[in-house]
């Protein structure tokens, strides 16, 4: 069984487009050519790929587990020709980096920037995502880096302390609940909300609690930081849900006043997660480092 890159991408193309006309447009072959490659690779694996028929084609479960490894195969070759183009442009480094919303609107812009500035051969691809996705991602090799909460199950991957960060609700300071000291997100779940852009990791995982009770949360106004959202809440638009770190650093100058959620799963933790630390890249491991450096440093002080 040989199949080059080209084969690889035409599957890719094909079963994206749905038809081996348009996948071979894609590929950048002719039609001929584009069948004849998915022939051969068909009698070289000695199994149907495709099922073919009036409406264009789908893959077999064969097919499936081609067009699984293929994109596999074919994200590391775009990642090699990116990094080797990163070396022709003088960078020396590339680390591919996922973080939850806490991390990545409060936590990480100031401790990267950091790391950045005192590496200037290195790179980040830095993405937004839930932290069960990251845990995928990490797991999947798509992934160099997370930040996530540890409240997903890490499980065969090494992780790394960061810091406590629950979850907390804030609210007007004349907000009837404000001589509380705790509340229920099933309390929270029914009231006005203001919070997160819709997508946002925060957003994904609040929305999945709210289901879990058979709610759908009410936002009167999506923001894009927990700045904005700490702000509209003093001026008493809603309440919001925010990471501890964004109620400790906000909530006091935008006049709202922040209480603890009682739910188990808003009393979670930071963590760096990696698949091996052993096996990442010299400049991975030195970001990791860093990071855990400047978290201990910023608990020393505090």
């Amino acid at each position: 069984m040989s199949f080059d890159f080209t084969d690889l991408r035409l599957f890719v193309n094909v079963l994206d487009a749905g038809t081996i006309t348009a996948g071979a447009a894609a590929s950048f072959v002719t039609l001929a050519s584009a069948s004849e490659r998915i022939r051969g690779m068909e009698a070289a694996l000695g199994i149907p790929l495709l099922v073919r028929d009036r409406r264009g084609i789908s893959p077999t479960p064969a097919g499936r587990t081609l067009q699984s490894h293929a994109l596999i195969v074919l994200q590391q070759l775009d990642r090699m020709q990116g990094d080797l183009g990163d070396h022709a442009s003088g960078l020396r480094g590339h680390v591919r980096m996922m973080c939850n919303s806490a991390a990545i609107s409060d936590w990480l812009p100031d401790r990267l920037a950091d790391f950045l500035c005192t590496h200037p051969g290195i790179s980040v691809d830095l993405d937004e995502r839930a932290s069960q996705e990251i845990v995928d991602a990490i797991r999947g090799n798509t992934c160099d880096i997370g930040v996530l909460a540890d409240s997903v199950d890490t499980t065969g991957l090494q992780s790394f302390l960061l810091g406590n960060d629950p979850l907390m609700l804030v609210m007007p300071r004349d907000h009837e609940w404000v001589r509380r000291k705790q509340v229920s997100f099933a309390e929270v779940a029914h009231c006005p909300l203001v919070g997160l852009q819709a997508g946002s990791a925060l957003d994904d995982h609040l929305a999945g609690h709210a289901r879990r009770l058979g709610v759908r949360l009410r936002y009167r106004i999506r923001l894009r930081s927990f700045e904005a959202i700490c702000r509209m809440v003093g001026q008493g638009v809603g309440l919001g849900v925010v990471p501890r770190s964004a109620a400790q650093r906000y909530a006091r100058s935008a006049k709202a006043k922040a209480i603890s959620l009682t739910d188990p799963w808003a009393g979670r933790s930071l963590v760096i997660c990696v698949r091996d630390a052993e096996v990442l890249p010299a400049h991975a491991r030195q970001l990791i480092e860093r990071l855990r450096q400047l978290e201990r440093s910023a608990t020393a002080s505090a």
